[in-house]
């Protein structure tokens, strides 16, 4: 995709007579015994310059040479990338076929868990890791998402992403896929972050009294890194213009009101995530997610807009209407100057409008909708709860749930804010950084360092809140916000079932069923709860 986007655009701007293609320049066509050259018909090889002409033009701009360059550069940088990935993703072939005795051709038909089993089982004959006798399921997710649960936990603390408040916008988040890159670069795999490998963090990292002296380090390197976005910033932002017009052009042409559906944010893929949850375990359960909350978010409708939408599908459309007519009657009338034009805008701008008129059969039931979203999503803030219909609950979720348009947005911005956010924002929280790494990693043997909240403990991590009164040890710094640790472990224990928690977590787990058990017996039957609830007496009715 990348070498297809840099040549064709190339040769957008290179080698094609514009002045030609939209017949502003006539051409004379030589036809065989004589006959008069066609001036009005125009051919696709007409506008296509020859190839020593289009290489002239190449080469006498300067400023195309060198992005050129620069592509070829970064080109070559992902070539090396993707290659060593391929020796890797042979490794694990040859691993699962050998080792695990799971073949290439049967392997979509194998649960994670039935991999996992087998990895357990091949330890105990083999003694893969020599630190330890047994792994257990919480090691290897410990191994796989080590720098993840890392994330995770500073986004749980709200330490990570940077928050702003803009006129007229409120509070911000941004967090995108550049700013992210750049994170993880200074934190955990770039040169001089604060990981020294990929399982051990740096010494130093870890004693109090170097901890200003990193600080220093760590916001010297994000002002660099900066500067460095800075300088690669119209690059980067040519590549991210280019990219999102030849992704979306033609979504956005066959489906106008694809820029109005939503997906789950990257912020809110973090702040909703477990600790210990796999990529796949995350997307089932926000999928399943994803149309609760489509449904709570669409409940919302402004009268106001409501009736400007269909004030302006209503004049679009007839104008359209008029269009069409004049086309079936006399398909002459196409060949008229900016007619398809007129015909391609008027169709976006009444799909646009019809997608800000709600459907006139909704039920206003946001309590309950909202409810069924946190059935799925586990985490909503306290002060939630009984204002779901308040604009502002809706504009905190819109920043878990945005807009395919706001995605958009903040990726083509992301060149021009990350360099900011990385030289203005970021190193005032230094210091705060370096110490949460410092007082929240644990040694494990076998395993490296790792977060501490991934450990699912209760007692040091647990929020009194959250049924864990008496049983944790832990301070309001070392409480997990919104019963991340509580709810981390329930999920761990129902997808692992065959793993044996710590005593203190398994005292937790035992409470949490006995107590749901006495909500069972002393509850309502099922109907009963059902027909007297306002949802369901919609739906039973």
């Amino acid at each position: 995709q990348f070498l297809f986007v840099v040549t064709f655009t190339t040769f957008l701007l290179c080698c094609v007579e514009y002045d030609v293609l939209f017949a502003n320049r006539p051409l004379n066509h030589s036809h065989a015994g004589g006959a008069a050259p066609d001036r009005s018909k125009v051919t696709l090889p007409d506008a296509i310059l020859p190839a020593p002409q289009c290489a002239q033009r190449i080469r006498g701009s300067g400023w195309i040479i060198f992005l050129l360059v620069m592509a070829a550069a970064f080109w070559l940088y992902r070539l090396v990338k993707v290659l060593c990935s391929l020796l890797s993703f042979w490794e694990i072939r040859t691993f699962y076929i050998k080792a695990l005795n799971i073949p290439s051709e049967g392997l979509c038909n194998y649960s994670w868990q039935e991999v996992q089993a087998r990895l357990i089982s091949l330890q105990r004959r083999q003694q893969m890791c020599v630190h330890k006798r047994e792994l257990t399921e919480l090691d290897i997710y410990h191994r796989i998402l080590r720098f993840k649960n890392y994330t995770v936990a500073m986004v749980n603390k709200s330490l990570l992403p940077v928050r702003f408040r803009l006129p007229l916008l409120g509070p911000v988040v941004f967090l995108t896929q550049g700013l992210k890159y750049n994170l993880e670069l200074l934190l955990f795999w770039g040169p001089g972050s604060l990981f020294q490998n990929k399982w051990s963090l740096r010494p130093q990292c870890k004693r109090a009294g170097a901890r200003r002296e990193l600080a220093r380090r760590l916001a010297r390197a994000m002002v660099l890194l900066g500067l460095a976005n800075l300088l690669l910033c119209p690059c980067v932002l040519v590549w991210q213009l280019l990219y999102a017009f030849f992704s979306y052009a033609e979504v956005i042409k066959r489906e106008p009101g694809s820029l109005g559906a939503r997906r789950w944010s990257l912020y809110g893929r973090h702040y909703l995530r477990h600790f210990n949850e796999l990529n796949h375990e995350l997307q089932a359960r926000l999928s399943r997610g994803y149309k609760p909350a489509t449904k709570y978010m669409n409940s919302f409708t402004s009268p106001l807009l409501t009736v400007l939408a269909k004030n302006v599908g209503f004049f679009a459309g007839s104008i359209l209407a008029v269009l069409i007519v004049l086309t079936v009657y006399d398909e002459d009338v196409l060949t008229v100057q900016h007619i398809l034009t007129a015909i391609t805008l008027l169709g976006l701008v009444v799909t646009l409008a019809r997608s800000f008129i709600p459907d006139e059969h909704t039920v206003w039931c946001p309590e309950q909708l909202l409810q069924r979203v946190l059935a799925h999503v586990h985490y909503m803030p306290d002060h939630w709860q009984g204002n779901a219909s308040r604009s502002e609950t809706r504009s905190e979720m819109a920043q878990l749930f945005q807009y395919k348009a706001v995605f958009i947005l903040e990726e083509l911005l992301s060149p021009i804010l990350t360099p900011l956010i990385l030289i203005f924002a970021l190193p005032a929280r230094a210091l705060d950084i370096v110490d949460f790494f410092r007082n929240f990693t644990v040694e494990v043997v076998g395993v490296g360092d790792i977060c501490s909240f991934a450990q699912l403990d209760v007692r040091n991590h647990g929020n009194p809140q959250w049924l864990s009164a008496g049983q944790t040890e832990a301070s309001v710094y070392q409480q997990a916000e919104n019963g991340k640790t509580e709810l981390s472990l329930m999920h761990f224990a129902i997808t692992n079932p065959r793993w044996q928690p710590p005593p203190p977590s398994e005292l937790f787990l035992s409470h949490l069923k006995e107590k749901v058990q006495q909500d069972a017996a002393a509850a309502p039957p099922a109907q009963r709860i059902l027909a007297e609830g306002p949802l369901g007496t919609s739906l039973l009715s």
